[in-house]
């Protein structure tokens, strides 16, 4: 079974915005995603026929959502190793 990955960005509303893996930007109604939601939520959809996702199945992915977490702030803390500090100069 395949399945794609969607992030809350944004809550609009009676409206959800997510960004899905591959980019793309989808709005759908907060009343038929699984509950709790929240900005960062990562919710897991099957996808249905015609390789489209199968809303009816999104499902919160917390394992998913700490290990993305986890690696974002691995990625900040490398980037803050490397910063030189002081002001940038153009």
């Amino acid at each position: 079974m395949k399945y794609a990955f969607f992030v809350v960005d944004r809550l609009e509303g009676a409206s959800a915005v997510l960004v899905g893996d591959d980019g793309r930007t989808v709005e759908f109604p907060v009343l038929e995603l699984p509950t709790p939601l929240r900005e960062g939520t990562v919710l897991r959809v099957r996808y249905g026929p015609g390789n489209a996702p199968d809303w009816s199945s999104a499902v919160i992915d917390p394992k998913e959502q700490k290990r993305r977490l986890r690696e974002a702030s691995k990625t900040l803390g490398k980037l803050k190793r490397s910063d030189p500090g002081g002001d940038v100069k153009l």
